[in-house]
């Protein structure tokens, strides 16, 4: 699956809650390391979510985004690639419910 096709459902759902592009983008800028530059070379060339993150510098901080995504926790996940693409589920799940910002990024 290509992470363009699923970027504008984390848009829409952020949008719906009265989130910004803007502030889904400092999320995934946050957790995967890509400026804005890169961000959009990979929508442009609809990268896999395997590919996507194999180009990620993931955030040091990763280990902190804790909880449940789809009924599983995101910190028992086994699978590398199944636990980046969860917590970037669950860093766009927080900023929709409202969450400040700052709180969303671990800051």
């Amino acid at each position: 699956m290509s992470f363009a096709s699923v970027y504008p459902l984390y848009l829409a759902k952020v949008e719906r809650k009265g989130r910004t592009k803007a502030e889904l983008d400092a999320v995934i800028e946050w957790l995967t390391g890509f400026d804005d530059g890169e961000l959009q070379r990979h929508l442009d060339a609809e990268t896999t979510f395997e590919e996507f993150f194999a180009d990620a510098r993931l955030t040091p901080h990763a280990s902190l985004i804790t909880g449940v995504v789809c009924g599983v926790r995101v910190e028992e996940i086994d699978d590398p690639l199944m636990q980046k693409i969860r917590y970037l589920d669950k860093l766009v799940d927080e900023l929709a419910k409202g969450k400040p910002l700052e709180k969303v990024l671990r800051a």
